[in-house]
């Protein structure tokens, strides 16, 4: 998983000039959290992973990463659709995503909106009645 995270991330952190072969793995086992993490699996072939750490005030969204081969295939749409739909209602969706990233377009067309950001990350939020 931590490899998958490197090889999706790294052209966006080259781009920003802050990749880290052994910083951008350890990110993500830091923040690991198994229960909260799911596989992506595509016709019996894991294709990817999510994550989704309950908050008192929010969902986040994190660790949404699928391998290069798979990406632009609308399995990304279908899972954050799935994602959106499963809720109680109550709480708004947050994820950040690196600056620049094609993934926020993906995220604008499932009704997140800017919330903040930085020369790095940009927070974005989706309230549960446009999710």
């Amino acid at each position: 998983m931590a490899e998958l995270r490197a090889v999706v991330m790294r052209p966006d952190l080259e781009r920003l000039g802050r990749y880290d072969p052994v910083r951008v793995r350890q990110r993500f086992l830091d923040a690991f959290v198994p229960e909260n993490t799911r596989l992506i699996v595509v016709d019996g072939d894991d294709v990817g992973l999510v994550a989704v750490r309950h908050e008192p005030d929010a969902l986040w969204i994190e660790h949404f990463y699928l391998a290069p081969e798979s990406q632009g295939r609308g399995i990304g749409a279908a899972v954050l659709a799935h994602l959106l739909a499963d809720t109680d209602g109550t709480r708004p969706f947050r994820l950040n995503v690196l600056q620049a990233s094609a993934a926020r377009r993906l995220y604008e067309r499932h009704g997140f909106v800017l919330e903040s950001e930085d020369a790095v990350d940009v927070f974005m939020k989706a309230d549960p009645s446009r999710a």
